[in-house]
Order: C-alpha cells, then sequence, then structure tokens
C-alpha cells in the first residue's frame, strides 16, 4: 500500500500497477488518469490503515493556479506474507468507474456580448439550428427536395429546389447542410420538415449579429474568439466514448464583460436604411468630430457583394478631393476665399483637357463660388500652382492617406502619391489620376474640417485609434474659411438638395473611373459633431450620394 501510493506520487506507473492484484488493469486505468489531467504533479499520503482498508490524501497540481484534493480509498488484498492493493478504479477515486478515466477540461466562456454606446446587442452568442439532408436516408431525393424547398423558402426567398440541388453538389457524399437558421427563423420550419425523409437537425451555438443589424464595422468583432482569461474547468469522470458523467472539481467560468462600441444603433440603423435606397454599391460612414468616436458604418447589399468597401474600398474621390487642395492653396498664400479666378466651361491644362459638370461656365469667380459649384477648371489651374508635396502633406493634416490602426476593425484611409508630372498634377487636384480614398477616409477628412485637427477614429469606447505621425492642427482662420466655402457648397452649389437642413456643410464629388465614360458619386458632410461621407459607386454623379445624405441627416435630426 505504502509502494503503491508513493509511486503514485512519482508518476511511477509501472511501479504503482505492481504493487496492486491487477498490474494489467492497474496500468491501463492509471495512464489514462494521468492522461487525461495533462501529467500534473502529485502529492500523495497515507492517512489510515484499518483492517483491509486504507485512505489516502490525494493532492493534484494541475497547472495554471488549478489543484484539485479528496481523500481516495482502497482494499487491500492478502497474497502470502504481503499485501496487494486489490485493484479497482475506485482506488484513484471513490467515483470513477471501470473503463472510465478522469479527464481536466477547459470550460470557456461565451464570448463577450459587442453593445452599441448605450448597452443594446449589436452581436451575440446565439443558437442556431442546421437543417441537413442526409441522402442515404432518403428513398426519392427529388421527392425531399420538392417538399423542403417552398417550407424554406419562408425564411429565405431565394431557396429554390435547383438552389438546394446545387447546394448537395458541392456537399460531401454523406449529410450536408441546407441552411443554417436562427432560433425564431428555426421553429417556423422545423414542425413542417420533421416527417420528410433524409432531414436532420442539429444544434450549435453561433456568435452572430442581432436580427437587421448590419455593418462591415461588425465582421471582425463578430469572429472573434471567447478570452481565456476568463475561462473555467473542471475535472470529471469520462467513459469509454468520450462523454462526461460526472462533474467531480472545477470552477465555472466567469462571465465576459460586454465590448461596448462608439456605433449608436439608432443612427447605424438610419445609414443603413439609407443606403439600401441606392441600387448599385453605396456605403455611409459616420463619425463624431470632437471625439472620432464612429456612430455608423453602412453599406449595401451591392457593396457587401464586393466587400468592406466603407473601411477599406478604394475608389478616385473626385471633387471632395477639392478640400485638400483648397486647403493646400490657402495655406501655400495662391489665393483667398475671395481671390477671383477664371472658371471657363472646359480647359486645357498641361495637356489635360479638364470639363466642367456638364461644361457649366461661371466666367470668373471667387475662390469660394466656384469651390461651392465644384468648377474643375478653376482647380486644376490652382492645383498646378502648388509644389508637388503640398497635396500628399495636406491629406495627411485631415488624416487622409496614413494607416490607422483601430481596435476592432481593419481600415484603408487612401493614397494620395505625389505627383510625376504636370498631367498628373493637374488630375490629382481635381481627386482623379492616382489619388484614391475609402468612404472611411473621407469621413476623416470631413471630421477635420469640423473639429480643425484629424480626431482618432474609435470604435471600441476607450480604445482610440492610432497612427504613426499625430496630426497637426489646422490654424483656425483656415478651419473657419473652410468651413463657410462648405456651407456655400449647401445654400447656393451643387449640394441645394440640403439647403432646408440647418447647420449643414459639405462637398459633392464625381469621379470618373475605368473608360472615362462611368463615375461614383460622393458627398462628404458635417452638422454640428457630425461628419459623414457617402459613396454612391458608379452612380453617374454625386447627387445619389447627396440623396443618401439626406435621407441619413433627415432621419437622425432629433438626436
Amino acid at each position: 500500500m505504502e509502494q503503491f501510493v508513493t509511486a503514485l506520487e512519482r508518476a511511477d506507473v509501472a511501479a504503482a500497477a505492481a504493487a496492486t492484484d491487477d498490474p494489467a488493469a492497474a496500468t491501463q486505468t492509471i495512464t489514462g488518469v494521468l492522461d487525461g489531467l495533462g501529467n500534473p504533479r502529485l502529492t500523495a499520503e497515507v492517512r489510515e490503515v484499518a483492517d483491509e482498508r486504507f485512505s489516502y490524501q490525494v493532492s493534484w497540481d494541475l497547472g495554471a493556479g488549478r489543484t484539485w484534493s479528496y481523500l481516495a480509498h482502497g482494499a487491500l488484498e492478502a497474497d502470502g506474507g504481503e499485501r496487494h492493493v486489490r485493484w479497482a478504479p475506485s482506488v484513484l477515486h471513490d467515483e470513477l468507474r471501470a473503463g472510465e478515466h478522469l479527464e481536466l477540461r477547459t470550460l470557456r466562456t461565451a464570448a463577450a456580448r459587442v453593445v452599441d454606446r448605450d448597452g443594446r446587442p449589436l452581436v451575440r452568442t446565439q443558437p442556431v439550428t442546421l437543417v441537413r439532408l442526409d441522402p442515404a436516408r432518403t428513398q426519392d431525393l427529388d421527392a425531399t427536395l420538392d417538399a423542403v424547398a417552398p417550407v424554406l423558402a419562408r425564411v429565405d426567398p431565394g431557396v429554390t429546389r435547383s438552389s438546394l440541388r446545387a447546394v448537395l453538389a458541392s456537399g460531401t457524399a454523406g449529410p450536408t447542410t441546407l441552411i443554417t437558421l436562427r432560433e425564431d427563423d428555426a421553429a417556423r420550419v422545423q414542425q413542417s420538415l420533421q416527417a420528410v425523409p433524409g432531414i436532420v437537425f442539429s444544434s450549435q451555438q453561433r456568435r452572430l449579429t442581432e436580427r437587421g443589424v448590419r455593418s462591415p464595422a461588425l465582421s471582425q468583432l463578430a469572429q472573434e474568439q471567447p478570452d481565456d482569461a476568463g475561462s473555467g474547468w473542471q475535472v470529471g469522470t469520462v467513459t469509454p466514448d468520450g462523454a462526461l458523467r460526472a462533474r467531480l472539481a472545477g470552477e465555472d467560468p466567469r462571465p465576459a464583460a460586454d465590448v461596448r462600441l462608439t456605433l449608436d444603433l439608432d443612427a447605424q440603423s438610419a445609414a443603413q436604411n439609407a443606403v439600401n435606397g441606392l441600387d448599385g454599391a453605396a456605403a455611409l460612414v459616420a463619425i463624431r468630430p470632437s471625439t472620432g468616436e464612429l456612430l455608423a458604418v453602412a453599406q449595401n447589399e451591392a457593396a457587401d457583394a464586393e466587400g468592406p468597401i466603407a473601411l477599406t474600398g478604394l475608389y478616385p474621390p473626385g471633387s471632395t478631393f477639392k478640400v485638400i487642395t483648397a486647403t493646400a492653396a490657402l495655406r501655400a498664400g495662391l489665393a483667398t476665399p475671395e481671390t477671383v479666378l477664371p472658371c471657363p466651361g472646359t480647359e486645357n491644362v498641361q495637356g489635360r483637357q479638364i470639363p466642367n459638370d456638364d461644361q457649366f461656365d461661371l466666367g470668373s469667380a471667387p475662390l469660394h463660388t466656384a469651390f461651392a459649384h465644384s468648377c474643375n477648371t478653376t482647380f486644376a489651374r490652382l492645383g498646378v500652382g502648388l509644389d508637388p508635396s503640398a497635396f500628399s502633406t495636406t491629406a495627411a493634416l485631415f488624416g487622409l492617406g496614413p494607416d490607422w490602426d483601430v481596435p476592432g476593425m481593419t481600415t484603408v484611409t487612401g493614397r494620395v502619391p505625389e505627383p510625376v508630372s504636370p498631367a498628373d498634377q493637374v488630375e490629382e487636384s481635381i481627386g482623379q489620376g492616382r489619388v484614391v480614398a475609402s468612404p472611411f477616409g473621407m469621413a476623416l477628412v470631413a471630421a477635420t474640417a469640423a473639429a480643425g485637427r484629424t480626431p482618432h477614429p474609435t470604435l471600441i469606447q476607450g480604445r482610440p485609434g492610432t497612427t504613426a505621425t499625430a496630426p497637426e492642427a489646422l490654424p483656425e482662420n483656415l478651419r473657419t474659411q473652410l468651413a463657410a466655402m462648405m456651407r456655400e457648397t449647401v445654400t447656393a452649389g451643387s449640394a441645394t438638395q440640403l439647403a432646408g437642413l440647418p447647420d449643414t456643410r459639405g462637398k459633392t464629388g464625381t469621379a470618373q473611373y475605368g473608360d472615362g465614360v462611368h463615375s461614383h458619386g460622393w458627398f462628404i458632410g458635417t452638422r454640428g459633431d457630425l461628419a459623414f461621407a457617402v459613396l454612391a459607386a458608379g452612380a453617374g454623379s454625386s447627387g445619389p450620394a447627396v440623396g443618401v445624405a439626406k435621407a441619413y441627416l433627415t432621419a437622425t435630426a432629433a438626436r
């Protein structure tokens, strides 16, 4: 008995087993227990021996601060002049049965809920039901598909017999998942499908966005795994088929604290509804200039098909880039808002024929008027007078170009390369050529125009984004001049659709791409402590983007 306990303490399986009356069975069980517990350190001490019974104190050090202590009991078997331990699995623990082993398992905490700024849930772990088809369980596959398709179409109108057949063709020879349903959708169809030959159900827990909530800003957070720091553990008896029969010791996982975002669910819904009104890919990013808090990041289904374009899609910004060109010209002293400049309907500048939209002609007009009406010819001529480095350095002042590390999401602001030729400089001055920006990047431009300094973009509260070089502040007089020109764009310029909305400022943009026949529409704007950017890809003009902005601002006017 002493030999058994001492050998067990040293993890000497052979010696411990030899001290029993059934070394082969003891070897198998002791090995299984040590393996199942992760080969822990053991302290064991005999406590009592009485007649044919004994007890010993066991203390397992399971690592990571986990310990498990208990009193174990056994019987002794006389064998001539020696007494061996009468082998039974219960010698290792009273609850252990033949064929079982002890096992240490980690109990992972559920992934934290993701909530909006007011605590309303956006992402959480939810039960789902997998509707699966096992061809081996039906004698008439076509009849099964005919029965299943109309039932599943109740929750997903896109399901047809042909689509299910395609799912089966892309799967394996065994059971294939036809659809994964949220709990309430599963309840709508499960009874109708119970008796259909070949249909089986399985339940899982998955991390999902709340119904009706969509945002590329949530994608990364929805995929994050639980933090092991809050995990628990348990030791239990495990049957030969791997099932836990009884929990013997452990500690439950600690509930994960909510991840609170800066997003506002109402603003997010308003943004989503606004971009849903366009057929082509559209995106809207809204940010609070004073803090950098992202309030909404939305894009429609057409944009979803192209990826997270609201955050990382790169498009020529067109005339919204005139915010940068105007600022560079004002900083360089090339003009003031009152400087009168020519604005012909079209002009050849450095070998590039630059037209205004529909070739409108203002004759000569102050810079603020040319800005408000988005006069390409004025800005092309103004841009070639700048130092080539002025575009990238001024853009960086607005947060455009530098990479931002924003916890919780991946972002790209854009690229503003230094022009390599006078013709390239002409294109860049009106947001064409090699200049590209994302809606996220242009939202930062709008936020900088409102606040006078690029705010650190933030998605997770208390964890602002960082960049390699802290942006400088704009001179106050320059910020005031820019605000006045952006206000005139709304009251008397190219965005008069918004003229009835108080305190609204902005800049429209139409950006040609590809063969030069097609163009994207942009609008960046501010209202009080709100800045935003709208992209209407392939829209042909800025009008649809301005319309999205109007819908969003109208819906959020009360907030």
